[in-house]
């Protein structure tokens, strides 16, 4: 187990008294994710890429610029002690907001939202980096309070460090998916590490009664016209049929290609809703296409390749050598399944629309990006875990 030494064995080959640890399957994992993922790029995106930039592959070769650079930098991180990056807890967690600031002034609008900075000639989401940084940030914040997490002025203090940065990120980048993840990832961070379950059944109650309080405003203000995007989200997810032609269109293509996917789908580059019907299918809605080509087996299947990645992250972070190592696999744990459940309970209509990416599959430079630096520090994480030398 984790923390142990072990000494060596009379007659065995002298190898130091312990041996590595390197998680393979998480490699193998991640790797098909992204293979796949270029793939259902590809196939999705190679219609509207050949219509508005006269290549077929113009999405692809971004993506593949993109993901060479995140394994490029997961190799590195994953090669650096993970305890390095506690020196720089406290500076990511500023850079963040910093990085979210600087939108107002030098931000990059693109399909209507302003969230992206030019740097280095890439286009960066700070909403990317502010996940990463609240992942970095807590893990120290929670080991250095100790047992004073148990308090409920400690409790208050974790839960609420991420409020700043969510809200900045809402406001400045109308981002609210994001600023959800952000807290979704400090309320995990928190639950592994507080015993107290009962305030996290009470915050959980609360939640729900203040989204229910939301809907319930929502609805007995429609007639009034003054609901605002995120109001005639609302009502386009309770009967996208009556917003057909404005807010609920997305998702009503979005069904009609899982509908009509059916159990083994149309085939590889099959779809039809990528021919112009499903605007930005190979953003938020790709599992939506993935659904229509390969049907609810092709679904299903990469849907266990996450559970499948999950539970690499909770083999790591059970065994990991100590609680800053062991938080910040839970944090980049809830930053992916968080991720996962909302792209695909958005695509289903099961919540209202909020323009979520699928981790590793999706098209997006940023995310791919930042995604593989938080596996690199995962995989760091794992080769800290000492295994008995047999």
């Amino acid at each position: 187990m984790a923390g142990r030494r072990y000494g060596n064995r009379p007659g065995r080959k002298n190898r130091g008294q312990q041996e590595a640890f390197f998680d393979y399957t998480l490699l193998f994992i991640v790797l098909f994710l992204l293979g796949f993922g270029l793939v259902m790029l590809y196939s999705t995106s190679s219609y509207d890429a050949s219509l508005n930039y006269g290549d077929s592959a113009y999405f692809l070769k971004k993506q593949i610029v993109s993901t060479v650079l995140g394994l490029a930098a997961m190799i590195v991180v994953a090669n650096i002690p993970y305890h390095f990056w506690e020196k720089f807890a406290a500076l990511g967690y500023v850079v963040s907001i910093i990085m979210i600031l600087l939108i107002i002034p030098f931000g990059i609008e693109a399909n209507g939202a302003k969230r992206w900075l030019r740097i280095a000639g890439m286009s960066i989401q700070p909403a990317e980096i502010a996940k990463l940084g609240m992942i970095l940030f807590l893990a120290s914040l929670i080991c250095r309070m100790g047992r004073k997490i148990r308090s409920g002025k400690g409790f208050m203090i974790v839960l609420m460090t991420p409020v700043p940065v969510s809200l900045l990120v809402w406001k400045i980048t109308e981002n609210m998916s994001s600023a959800i993840i952000i807290l979704g990832i400090a309320i995990l961070m928190l639950f592994v590490s507080s015993p107290d379950y009962k305030r996290f059944i009470l915050l959980g109650l609360a939640g729900v009664a203040v989204c229910a309080l939301a809907v319930f405003i929502i609805v007995n203000a429609a007639d009034s016209g003054n609901l605002g995007v995120r109001g005639t989200r609302i009502l386009a997810w309770l009967d996208p049929e009556a917003y057909a032609s404005g807010k609920g269109f997305q998702t009503l293509q979005a069904l009609y290609a899982i509908g009509s996917g059916g159990i083994l789908g149309k085939g590889l580059g099959q779809s039809m809703q990528k021919l112009g019907f499903l605007p930005e299918a190979q953003n938020d809605m790709i599992f939506s296409i993935i659904c229509e080509e390969l049907g609810l087996f092709g679904a299903i299947s990469i849907l266990l390749m996450f559970i499948l990645l999950i539970w690499r992250f909770m083999v790591i972070a059970n065994n990991a050598s100590d609680l800053f190592g062991a938080l910040l696999v839970v944090g980049v744990m809830g930053h992916i399944a968080i991720q996962v459940i909302l792209n695909v309970a958005v695509v289903t209509n099961t919540i209202p629309n909020t323009g979520i990416s699928l981790p590793f599959i999706s098209y997006g430079g940023s995310s791919v990006l930042f995604l593989l630096i938080e596996i690199g520090i995962v995989l760091s994480v794992g080769k800290g875990i000492r295994l008995k030398d047999l």
